[in-house]
């Protein structure tokens, strides 16, 4: 399971990778000022890196750093080229159509469904359920003003990539998403922030940023998973202190004692049919 995945995900984390939440403007000594995305120290010149590059100004030569409102315009960008001439392009799956369920808002079918999904895709469920919180807040028939639809926000062309016909299809929807940030996390080595920075903004900004791009809607997009994963992971792990504090008081010693029993015999016995399964097809 890539449980590991998604237990990397921490506010340290976040900011560590995320600067700032808006651009910023050096004012030069000679009036001048230049919009960067970040700036880099280097002996006694500053670096500072722009949307299209990067220019090298003697440090003593920059009067003030300040915040700009909007982050910086990023540059024209060529037409967005086909699945087989871009590197960056995620690899649809086949296209296979997805069963069709009920179109239900209950909670306990949204959570099957969210548990098988992120089984098959080695994905941690509450990380999953996070996305889709921030995404949708759980309303299979959302839509969003740039036309995403459905739990995990699916945009068309996405969707008809990963084979889905109706995204409003809660098991499509979801089994599609989590196919998709899957494909993300590989795509960037395992990092959940990248991976999220890609799914809101798309990966083609992560790529031109290098790193997460300077969208205010990103950052908060992000922020806000972080603070819901967290919060699940740190409320189970209270519940199961609680759990160890006070066991249950209607059990006897012995009938635990001969469950535990029971259950090292069944472990056994699978285990012995394993190796005999196994060595019999050598």
């Amino acid at each position: 399971m890539r449980f590991s995945k998604v237990l990397a995900i921490a506010l340290v984390a976040l900011a560590a990778q995320i600067s700032a939440l808006a651009g910023e403007v050096a004012v030069l000594r000679n009036g001048r000022s230049i919009s960067f995305v970040r700036r880099e120290q280097l002996g006694d010149t500053t670096r500072l890196y722009t949307s299209d590059g990067y220019v090298d100004i003697l440090t003593d030569q920059i009067e003030s750093f300040e915040v700009e409102e909007t982050p910086p315009t990023p540059p024209q960008q060529p037409p967005v080229p086909q699945p087989d001439t871009t590197t960056q392009q995620i690899a649809p799956v086949n296209a296979v159509t997805q069963p069709t369920v009920a179109n239900s808002n209950s909670k306990v079918d949204l959570d099957e469904l969210v548990r098988d999904a992120s089984q098959r895709r080695q994905l941690d469920p509450d990380f999953v359920n996070s996305v889709i919180k921030a995404e949708s807040n759980f309303k299979t028939r959302a839509v969003s003003p740039k036309g995403a639809q459905g739990l995990m926000q699916l945009m068309p062309q996405t969707a008809a990539q990963l084979g889905v016909s109706n995204a409003f299809d809660p098991r499509a929807n979801v089994d599609a998403g989590t196919t998709y940030l899957s494909q993300l996390l590989d795509l960037y080595h395992d990092d959940p922030i990248l991976a999220l920075a890609a799914y809101n903004a798309g990966p083609q900004r992560v790529q031109q940023y290098h790193g997460v791009p300077p969208y205010r809607e990103t950052h908060a997009y992000i922020a806000r998973i972080v603070r819901d994963f967290n919060a699940k992971k740190t409320a189970k792990k209270a519940g199961q202190a609680v759990a160890k504090k006070n066991p249950p008081t209607n059990a006897s010693p012995n009938a635990n004692s001969s469950s535990r029993t029971a259950a090292k015999k069944r472990a056994k016995q699978a285990t012995t049919a394993k190796v005999q399964s196994t060595a019999g097809t050598n």
